[in-house]
């Protein structure tokens, strides 16, 4: 149970991309109350089970810690390339530092068909969402990357049709068509 004026939201694997997941994992973010969803180690192991990425050691504080930064940094990364600015170097370091956390991937055949060998440890799983990430920003992806237009949202997700106008349809989609029946009304009232 969430202490009382505790906003827990669900995780959310809707981006397009495992490296976008990680960035969602701040609710609200551009909101005037952004909310942590990555909030305990549970939560972290929670979402790299989710990714496929759960690792064969737990992860612990330190690792949450290392998965939060990565998050900002690759936040930063993504923004900037949106905006068609250069790529701040801060970030741009704390990715190349899990960079060389990541390891070469090795295929397995097993009852529930072929996959890759899971990472030994989350410092390796996050490494791989930093390859994605890498791969992403300077590839064909980087021209689909997207945000969300509503306001308090801003949400990244990959757009490879050109089509997507909302993080979630559902969600901000919803929200937007809502307020503007309203707005609608009261003018027309």
């Amino acid at each position: 149970m969430a202490p009382a004026g505790t906003r827990i939201q669900r995780l959310r694997f809707d981006t397009g991309a495992t490296w976008l997941d990680l960035v969602a994992t701040v609710g609200d973010a551009y909101g005037e109350t952004p909310v942590e969803r990555l909030r305990d180690t549970a939560r972290l192991r929670e979402w790299l089970d989710a990714e496929g990425l759960l690792p064969e050691r737990a992860p612990d504080e330190d690792d949450l810690v290392r998965a939060r930064e990565l998050r900002e940094s690759l936040r930063g990364l993504a923004l900037a390339a949106l905006r068609g600015n250069a790529w701040p170097p801060g970030d741009v370091a704390r990715v190349n530092e899990h960079l060389r956390a990541d390891e070469p991937l090795e295929l397995r055949d097993g009852p529930s068909g072929p996959r890759t060998r899971p990472p030994a440890t989350t410092r390796a799983a996050l490494g791989r969402v930093a390859r994605q990430a890498a791969q992403h920003l300077t590839g064909p992806e980087a021209g689909m990357l997207g945000a969300c237009p509503a306001r308090d949202c801003g949400m990244l997700f990959l757009d490879p049709t050109g089509r997507r106008v909302w993080c979630a349809a559902e969600i901000c989609g919803v929200r937007h068509r809502v307020r503007e029946h309203r707005r609608r009304r009261r003018a027309a009232g």
